[in-house]
């Protein structure tokens, strides 16, 4: 139905609604929280708590991401191309605890206020990210057409369960197809959905986005 979910239907309406009440709530009442997580990460490690990053937003363009800092900052890799492994040396203790949680991903409420990301859309990828070794461009052709949209804080690939590292090529393309198909049938309805979904996962015992 494209004119009920074209550029600007509706759907795409109610979910810029949804991200800034979502956002900005959680961002208000999470505050002390926040404050607390800063602090701890600054006395497990030297370094910032904030970790910045650019990655590829809506339309090929390059936003800049914030996360809490869950890595060594001397062994940090800024690109972001070099995907985190099993027992990786790079990770802080406290890091770990972030990255098994996902609360490393709350600072991205504040990308999601200021209409870079959405709190649902395809991954938010570092620029020339790998997959199996090789460019996520070389491995998948399609793949700059997730970029259509928003990215999110979670996706339809999240909810599925294909997260953590690429290493096999056949998970890299499952990744790519659930976002080209969240991208092709979007309503605000799967957004909830997905949303919904990615809570009962963690709640579950999800091992991080």
């Amino acid at each position: 139905m494209p004119a009920t979910r074209g550029p600007f239907s509706p759907h795409h309406a109610a979910k810029r609604v949804l991200d800034v009440t979502v956002s900005l709530t959680a961002l208000l009442v999470l505050l002390p929280f926040l404050g607390t997580i800063w602090a701890l990460i600054r006395l497990d490690s030297p370094g910032a708590a904030i970790f910045s990053q650019y990655r590829w937003g809506m339309n090929n363009r390059k936003i800049r991401i914030y996360k809490f800092r869950s890595m060594r900052t001397d062994l940090c890799d800024m690109s972001g191309v070099a995907q985190t492994v099993r027992d990786d040396p790079r990770i802080t203790r406290m890091g770990a605890f972030l990255r098994r949680t996902n609360i490393d991903e709350l600072p991205q409420l504040l990308n999601v206020l200021r209409g870079d990301m959405s709190l649902v859309g395809p991954r938010c990828h570092a620029i020339g990210m790998l997959a199996s070794g090789l460019p996520y461009e070389t491995l998948v052709p399609r793949y700059h057409e997730r970029h259509a949209m928003r990215p999110g804080i979670t996706g339809l690939a999240q909810m599925r369960g294909l997260r953590g590292p690429t290493d096999r090529p056949s998970k890299a393309r499952a990744r790519i197809a659930s976002d080209l198909h969240y991208i092709e049938n979007f309503s605000i309805w799967l957004d909830f959905r997905i949303i919904f979904g990615t809570l009962y996962a963690e709640l579950k015992g999800g091992r991080g986005f």
